[in-house]
């Protein structure tokens, strides 16, 4: 009888491979997850409390395996295939993000996996992003790149079939485990010849670059890969003395006691060369400017009323800039009245916890007592770590890696044709952080 491996095993052999490929094809990559183990490594020495509470959530092992990589794909069918994949990963489809607005002709979820134990096990995830043409003004231009992508195969005929095999009741073996996650790396590797000509190639350049990133390839190659860091700003800091040049800021909010959501930095985006085809079967040498590498700090995922009170700062800080501000004095004005204790959180509701007896609880305790429980030492609160994405960042990441401005005004459609595309719905993260607190407080009271 066969014996299928765990969706949490073939995530982790999937990550673990697909992490040794781009430090292959990217060098810098390497070196970054040298420094970022440095810096945590020092971080964890010097900062007992936050290694106890790690360890306290179970979260201490998943530190430095952790990373999330981006792909972005030309149309929505390509986005259902690769949905049926990541399912076999046990990676589903959370939050919607319309990057149209910040003038990136792309809307976009991120696959990640969903139950704690899941995300103990591999937090592996996935930013995937879906082109929108319509941005393109010059129609015969966007019927050509529209015939391209609808005509181009991102999965080889063996991952179809590996696919299909997964997609059966007995699942997959320890070596078809093996077998599908190889098929599919060659979807994610990086290929120099692309499958446009020079000229067009540069059409696709002039009307935007992650539409010539996107048509002018035949797969969608990874084009970054994330480890999380313990301090950001250090290692923003730090990369220039490892030969990396990062970007000027960090994306996200200010530097604080208790981080909050997402934190990211990148080293600039690299200019590889690249083969094109001519019209006499020659290859023409050129090059193409996408790929980078990421820093990312993961700090506790806010409620909604904590999120109302995150775009209020955000939107504040937008406004000192306009005013002339730089960046940083923006943020830190625009933060200063933010609660930065997780006390203040926990007791203003604007973030989400995990509850975890300490001992035996007083006879007659119930989730009213909470508060006074936490006070008095019976419950720890440890805060849920958020797992997901903040527009805006992602957009400067995209942004500050593209040679060229662009600022286009881009509509791309809505969360509920991206959903139909898809073929399922996306998964509300508010959600799934509520349910996991709910579900320790159910767990706390049995």
């Amino acid at each position: 009888m066969r014996t299928p491996e765990p969706a949490d095993d073939i995530r982790s052999e999937f990550a673990s491979a697909i992490s040794e490929m781009y430090r292959a094809e990217v060098p810098a990559y390497g070196t970054l997850i040298e420094l970022v183990e440095d810096i945590n490594a020092e971080v964890l020495a010097r900062d007992e409390q936050l290694e106890q509470q790690l360890v306290a959530s179970s979260g201490l092992e998943r530190v430095n395996a952790e990373r999330h990589g981006a792909i972005r794909l030309g149309s929505l069918a390509e986005l259902k295939t690769m949905a049926r994949f990541f399912r076999i990963l046990g990676m589903h489809p959370v939050g919607y993000y319309d990057l149209g607005p910040a003038g990136l002709p792309v809307q976009s979820t991120a696959f990640r996996p969903i139950t704690p134990a899941a995300l103990a096990a591999n937090p592996f995830r996935m930013f995937t992003s879906v082109l929108n043409l319509e941005g393109i003004a010059d129609e015969k231009l966007r019927n050509t790149a529209s015939d391209l992508i609808d005509n181009r195969s991102i999965f080889s005929k063996d991952s179809l079939r590996m696919l299909d095999l997964a997609e059966t009741g007995e699942g997959l073996s320890k070596s078809e485990t093996n077998e599908f996650v190889a098929t599919f790396m060659e979807t994610f590797r990086w290929h120099s010849d692309a499958s446009v000509g020079l000229q067009l190639y540069e059409e696709l350049l002039n009307a935007h670059r992650l539409v010539a990133d996107i048509v002018s390839f035949q797969g969608p190659h990874i084009n970054h890969l994330t480890p999380r860091t313990l301090d950001i700003d250090v290692a923003h800091a730090t990369m220039s003395k490892r030969g990396i040049t990062p970007k000027e800021t960090i994306e996200g909010p200010p530097k604080r006691k208790c981080p909050i959501l997402l934190r990211q930095t990148s080293f600039m985006a690299l200019s590889e060369s690249v083969n094109f085809p001519s019209s006499n079967g020659a290859l023409r040498p050129g090059s193409h400017t996408a790929r980078f590498g990421e820093i990312e700090q993961r700090g506790i995922a806010l409620t909604p009323k904590g999120r109302q009170l995150y775009d209020l700062a955000l939107k504040k800080s937008q406004g000192l800039l306009r005013e002339g501000g730089s960046g940083h004095a923006a943020l830190s004005m625009a933060f200063a009245g933010f609660p930065d204790t997780h006390e203040d959180l926990r007791k203003r509701d604007l973030g989400y916890f995990e509850f975890s007896a300490l001992g035996q609880l007083p006879s007659g305790a119930k989730v009213e007592d909470l508060s006074q429980l936490i006070d008095e030492g019976f419950v720890r609160a440890d805060p849920i770590v958020y797992e997901d994405f903040l527009p805006v960042s992602a957009a400067g990441i995209f942004k500050s890696n593209l040679s060229t401005e662009q600022n286009l005004d881009l509509s791309v459609g809505s969360e509920q044709s991206f959903s139909e595309g898809l073929g399922m719905a996306l998964i509300d993260p508010f959600t799934l952080y509520q349910n996991q607190s709910n579900e320790s407080l159910r767990a706390l009271f049995a």
